[in-house]
Formats: structure tokens, C-alpha cells, sequence
């Protein structure tokens, strides 16, 4: 719904539907929960669904996190795309997140993975090297962007932590970064080519990688957001691209180079 708060529920899914999506993935809240499983199913669509810890103090946060993941995963969606932790947190406090979201998961047989994310524990390409030697069942949503804005760089300089990541990534958030940025501005635009190709092989190898373990199913959220990571004029805040366009673009970008 990023970029579709105007819409309903079963505006959203009838336009995502049209534009040939297979599905959605969503952050809804406790009490947005039931509509919104409830209308991706009319229509047809398959369910991803978010969740988060809350606050700043670790014993309410993790006490959310709990809550959150154990009724996010009684709707029984494809699997839970988590924003886990903080990296403010120690590494054992994140680790106890981590921990919550494995019983959980073995609990309701709901698969968690956890998004790589500016400001969580998985922030970096480095700093997320920790977690995978201490948590080796640790699996990942990939949205590598942040990574290459933390690190000013292309991450060309350390693809043996990045390799690390892709072994343990099993769904992909398609946005390109930029070394000053998360989002670049529009991954149509000539200038771009190198930064969107730098990404699309990480993709690949990840895609490579299910291929050879014969999983059958490959998910990619078009997840390039509105005004805020889309630039905007100055004084208007007129966006400078459409958002929308952009992902129907990835989507049939990576359909092409996929062939599928």
C-alpha cells in the first residue's frame, strides 16, 4: 500500500492485479489485518505481510515483536517479512529478537525472514556477519540498497560479506541504491544502468542459487517508495518521477531478464 494510502484495500488489489502482479506484501495493522488478507484473497493474489517491533525501551519492544509476529502469522501468509530489532541494541538483545522470531516460527510454521535494513540490526553488509556465524539458520529478506548507502559504495570492496548474505536470502526487495541514497531517482534513466546492474546481479545469484535447490518459487517485492525516497521538487514536493511506473518497470524488467 506504500504510495497507495489513498486507495482501498480492493482498489489497491484490483490495480496491482491488472498491472499483472502476483501478488502483494503488506504492513497492516492489528486491527487492518483481517480486510486485508481477506481482499488479496478475492482477488487472487498471493500475501506477504509485515512486521515490527515498537519503541525504544528492549522489554516493550520485544514484547511487540512477540505479539505482532504470533497474530501476523495466525493469517497463515506466505511468510513474514520482518524489520527486526534496532542497531542501537546490543548484539544479544538482537539476538533475542532473532530468537523470538525462530519460536515463533516453529510455533506456527510460518517462515520469518528479516529484512536488511537502515537502522536494524542487519544495517550493513559487516555488521550483519556477526549474526549469520552466531544464528546459521538466520534467513533474509535482501533489499541490499541500504547496504550500498551505508557504505557509500557499490559494496565491490567486500563481496565476500555480501556472497555470505545471498547464501541465507530467500526474497528480494528489487529497490537500487545508491551510494548517497536508498532509492535512486528513476531506474529508467540512462545514468543509472551501472548501479541497476550492480544490483540485478546480486538478484541473480540469489535467484541461481534457488534454482540449483530446485525451490520452486522466487519472490520479489517492487518496493520502490514515495515522496521521501522518490525526490521531490523543492517548496511543491511534486515528485520528480512516478513511483508506480517505476515499479511496474522492475517488475517487467526482472520478467525479461528472467525470461519468465
Amino acid at each position: 500500500m506504500w504510495g497507495m494510502e489513498s486507495l482501498s484495500y480492493t482498489e489497491a488489489a484490483r490495480r496491482v492485479k491488472t498491472a499483472g502482479y502476483d501478488g502483494m506484501e503488506i504492513s497492516a495493522g492489528p486491527d487492518k489485518r483481517n480486510e486485508a488478507v481477506q481482499v488479496m484473497y478475492d482477488n487472487g493474489l498471493e500475501l506477504i505481510l509485515m512486521a515490527f517491533g515498537g519503541g525504544s525501551n528492549f522489554i516493550e519492544h520485544k514484547k511487540k515483536y512477540h505479539d505482532d509476529l504470533l497474530d501476523i502469522a495466525s493469517y497463515k501468509p506466505l511468510f513474514i517479512n520482518a524489520h527486526t530489532g534496532h542497531d542501537y541494541f546490543t548484539f544479544e538483545q538482537n539476538i533475542e529478537l532473532i530468537q523470538v522470531a525462530t519460536d515463533v516460527q516453529k510455533q506456527t510454521g510460518v517462515r520469518i525472514l528479516h529484512e536488511t535494513h537502515r537502522g536494524r540490526f542487519s544495517y550493513s553488509a559487516p555488521a550483519i556477519q556477526y549474526y549469520l556465524l552466531k544464528v546459521p539458520e538466520l534467513r533474509l529478506t535482501a533489499d541490499y540498497s541500504h547496504w550500498v548507502n551505508v557504505a557509500e559504495s557499490y559494496l565491490s570492496d567486500q563481496m565476500e560479506n555480501v556472497n555470505r548474505a545471498i547464501a541465507v536470502s530467500d526474497h528480494i526487495h528489487c529497490r537500487v541504491g545508491h551510494p548517497e541514497g536508498p532509492q535512486v531517482n528513476d531506474t529508467r534513466a540512462p545514468e543509472w544502468k551501472d548501479a541497476l546492474e550492480s544490483h540485478a546481479k546480486w538478484w541473480d545469484a540469489i535467484r541461481a542459487r534457488l534454482q540449483k535447490a530446485n525451490t520452486p518459487t522466487l519472490t520479489v517485492t517492487c518496493e520502490f517508495g514515495p515522496a521521501g525516497y522518490l525526490p521531490t521538487l523543492p517548496y511543491t514536493q511534486q515528485p520528480i518521477a512516478s513511483q508506480w511506473d517505476i515499479n511496474v518497470f522492475m517488475k517487467d524488467y526482472l520478467k525479461k531478464r528472467w525470461q519468465v
